[in-house]
């Protein structure tokens, strides 16, 4: 698991700030933030998720937690809501109730057409070297986990992002290390005939194109794969990577930006696209501030990209530190998204970046978390909305029980 680690040399800023004008303007309005779940509440129960929560059909929410539940290894937990407006937790798995199942489960998770779920774990399994795993509803209630893959090191070890489905029903992901340099890999999960799943390592990183991918791929509509690594590359401050299949050949890497600290470093997110194939995400790191970015990738003649930073953070305006999370559109364009630390508390900021022509984006903040009054800090997560506006998010920690929150923002 990735250290958070902040250098702001608050001397340089100062002098930056007096000599520069931001590209984009910050704003921050009140909206109402609605704790739907305090985690910690009894003594078995979900601690500190990473992830991003995910809809069912229902109406219900779906997550993992690193810690908790019955084995204190970590959980996938339901979140149902009530008339009155409150909501239930059920736990439908705890990790670590055999010495083959997985541990530590760090990522989103992804229901695939029947209702079936699929996620990663970071350690456990047969090797401790983290798992992929599916949990089943059984007809009469409850939940069935099956293993899919045990990592072995060679072939990958501590997965920290989340899987993708093709629409052959292939299952894609990354794991953080091992593989044969050592940096991480790429991978895919074949489902058998016989019920059984056969992993191919789809690409090994090393330093030069990239370590350490953190994030979930994602696909363009030509079938090529998209992600980050947090460090390597030409300046060893992360990558944007490519792998496009070749018939008969495996799969081809290309590095289409390497991070060299003024327009960010550490990009642990999961990319999206926009509707002309453009790919935007956040950079943890780096940056005027040196408190993270977000940016846009355009692709251009010839097969290359060009990066544009939309959002330079500022810990001096008190609009975020540290975005770790990947970014969401709504309908009209707009980016939503979080940062772990700073804003008015300290505690991390939900924000949106509205387009205003000519290539600038226009900051809001719209929430600012905070210590008191039992509402949760650090989100680490991407947000989701729902089909009324809302948007639904976790934080890693903070809440009455200083174990993380669910929560809803309102606008």
């Amino acid at each position: 698991m990735r250290s958070k680690k902040l250098s702001i040399g608050l001397t340089a800023v100062l002098a930056i700030l007096m000599v520069t004008l931001l590209a984009t303007a910050t704003r921050a309005f009140a909206q109402q933030e609605t704790v739907l779940y305090n985690f910690g509440t009894h003594g078995k129960d979900s601690r500190f998720t990473f992830a991003s929560v995910v809809f069912d059909t229902a109406g219900n929410l779906y997550a993992t937690a690193f810690n908790g539940g019955i084995y204190g290894l970590g959980t996938v937990f339901e979140l149902t809501p009530n008339p009155g407006g409150s909501w239930d937790e059920t736990i439908i798995h705890s990790f670590g109730g055999s010495a083959q199942d997985g541990t530590l489960p760090h990522a989103n998770l992804i229901f695939d057409a029947i209702g079936n779920l699929y996620s990663t774990t970071y350690y456990g399994g047969a090797y401790n070297d983290g798992t992929v795993f599916e949990l089943t509803p059984r007809p009469g209630g409850g939940w069935m986990e099956k293993i899919l893959h045990n990592f072995n090191g060679g072939d990958g070890q501590a997965p920290l992002g989340g899987l993708i489905f093709d629409s052959a029903g292939n299952l894609y992901g990354t794991t953080s290390g091992g593989g044969s340099q050592g940096g991480g890999t790429a991978f895919e999960l074949t489902p058998n005939v016989n019920g059984g799943w056969t992993e191919r390592v789809l690409h090994n990183f090393d330093q030069t194109d990239g370590h350490y991918p953190f994030s979930s791929l994602i696909f363009d509509t030509a079938g090529n794969l998209y992600g980050t690594t947090q460090v390597g590359g030409a300046y060893n401050g992360g990558t944007v990577f490519e792998l496009r299949p070749a018939v008969g050949k495996g799969w081809a890497e290309k590095v289409l930006y390497s991070f060299n600290g003024t327009a960010g470093t550490v990009p642990d997110c999961s990319l999206i696209f926009d509707a002309a194939g453009n790919l935007y995400g956040t950079a943890a790191e780096g940056g005027a501030y040196n408190a993270g970015t977000v940016f846009e990738l355009m692709p251009t003649v010839g097969d290359n990209w060009t990066l544009s930073v939309l959002h330079t953070f500022d810990p001096l305006v008190n609009d975020g530190v540290e975005p770790s999370a990947g970014l969401i559109f709504d309908a009209s364009g707009n980016l939503y998204g979080t940062t772990y630390y700073g804003g008015t508390y300290g505690a991390g900021t939900a924000f949106e970046l509205t387009p205003t022509g000519g290539g600038n984006w226009t900051e809001t903040v719209l929430n600012n978390f905070n210590y008191s009054g039992g509402k949760g800090i650090a989100p680490y997560a991407s947000l989701i909305l729902d089909s009324a506006g809302n948007l639904y998010g976790t934080t890693y920690t903070g809440g009455v029980h200083g174990h993380g929150t669910v929560f809803e923002i309102t606008p």
